[in-house]
């Protein structure tokens, strides 16, 4: 099977230049192939998955892989997607961001033996001469064409600035230096990169005639039609101190039902008969479908043992028990903090079940405020030290939110 073939089944596959020449290569054996990713944060997030796995799948199906880190356009920035500029990151605070990435994409790629490599574009780019480069690679580049894009389209409406204009010439340098150094010939990325990638296919072609090719992944959204990896707290990151395991766990286990097949054949490696199989669980069944995404999702970024705990933690809290308490997230306060008493609303934002008091008064308006599993209803209720148990009290908003604050 062409890993075009595994992408369609899998619902990774957007567009794709050449398809039938680029499967019968990937047929044929071994293909050098590339996705870049922006260390503009010292952790990816849930947005990232696709493209992550997408690699996977390809070391899996024995081609070779290489992840980029972008130390050197993250100097400038992506304007695809954006509606404005990104804010600029110095060289020390990408090169702290590349070494968070690299942790997380070694969870999904094999990176030993040379089996898959992180390769940093700053390497070329930050010692570029600008006069060779117009010279070399501007001269094959299209203002007009460029301006057709819509990445540039939506931007000239609200301001693109030279700086961000340059950054599709080095993504396609990118994809030369590449091939050069690595003999890569595809480019895989998320489908907003699209006139990216075949400025890309397209600068190889012009320069060493040779057909490169790109595929993109589909955009990560719900069937709703909204983005996806986004919680009340921000998005859903990949490092552990940004977004807890079990916080993780608990957003794939909440996702609607309608996305559940579309996930687990995303974000899991299961065969696609048992992903069938579980997408096609009805009414309470569905939670068992729910309940492998979120473990699967779990172990490939956090491990087994974390994801272990997490489901762990998850049915004691909603089997009503109080055993295992110990993985869910929480926040440390001071005895000082309560010995007054802590307002009901302040409680709630300090510990970010809510973004602000204003949040926490609108959700005990919907009833949906409880402590140590009991809905609260007097507005006035304050937390003392009288209210612990164990020195601890737990928190919930809504239905499926937890958390836990610890006094000492």
């Amino acid at each position: 099977m062409s890993i075009i073939q595994t992408f369609k089944k899998r619902g990774f596959f957007q567009q794709v230049t050449h398809e039938e020449t680029l499967a019968q290569k990937t047929e044929q054996g071994p293909v050098c192939c590339y996705t870049g990713f922006d260390p503009t944060a010292d952790s990816l997030h849930v947005g990232h998955l696709i493209p992550m796995m997408g690699l996977a799948h390809l070391q899996q199906a024995g081609h070779r892989v290489i992840a980029l880190v972008g130390g050197g356009t993250a100097l400038i920035g992506d304007p695809s997607g954006k509606t404005e500029m990104r804010k600029i990151l110095t060289k020390e605070q990408i090169e702290s961001n590349i070494v968070g990435l690299k942790t997380q994409l070694s969870q999904f790629l094999d990176f030993s033996d040379g089996k898959a490599e992180l390769v940093n574009n700053a390497d070329w780019l930050c010692t570029l001469n600008y006069i060779d480069f117009l010279r070399d690679i501007g001269r094959h580049f299209s203002v007009n064409r460029m301006l057709s894009f819509e990445t540039y389209k939506i931007r000239m409406e609200t301001g693109l600035s030279f700086l961000e204009f340059n950054y599709q010439l080095l993504q396609a340098y990118d994809f030369l230096e590449l091939y050069r150094r690595h003999g890569c010939l595809l480019q895989l990325g998320g489908d907003d990169q699209w006139a990216n990638i075949i400025s890309g296919t397209d600068l190889i072609r012009r320069v060493e005639q040779v057909e490169a090719y790109g595929l993109t992944y589909p955009l990560l959204t719900t069937s709703s039609g909204k983005k996806m990896g986004k919680t009340e707290k921000g998005a859903v990151w990949l490092n552990a101190e940004r977004t807890s395991p079990y916080d993780y766990y608990q957003y794939w286990v909440n996702i609607d039902d309608a996305d559940v097949e579309k996930c687990l054949s995303f974000f899991t490696f299961l065969p696609m008969d048992e992903v069938h199989r579980l997408g096609a669980l009805q009414g309470s069944d569905i939670r068992e479908a729910k309940a492998q995404l979120a473990f699967e999702a779990t172990a490939l970024v956090h491990g087994k043992d974390q994801a272990q705990q997490a489901q762990d933690t998850a049915q004691a809290l909603f089997g009503k028990k109080s055993n295992n308490m110990e993985n869910v997230p929480t926040t440390t306060i001071s005895e000082e903090k309560i010995t007054v008493g802590m307002g009901l609303f302040e409680l709630f934002a300090e510990v970010q079940l809510c973004k602000s008091k204003g949040e926490a008064r609108r959700l005990f308006a919907q009833g949906g405020i409880y402590v140590n599993e009991i809905r609260i209803s007097d507005e006035n209720w304050k937390l003392t030290p009288e209210s612990l148990d164990a020195g601890s009290v737990l928190l919930r908003a809504g239905k499926k939110r937890y958390h836990r604050l610890a006094v000492k």
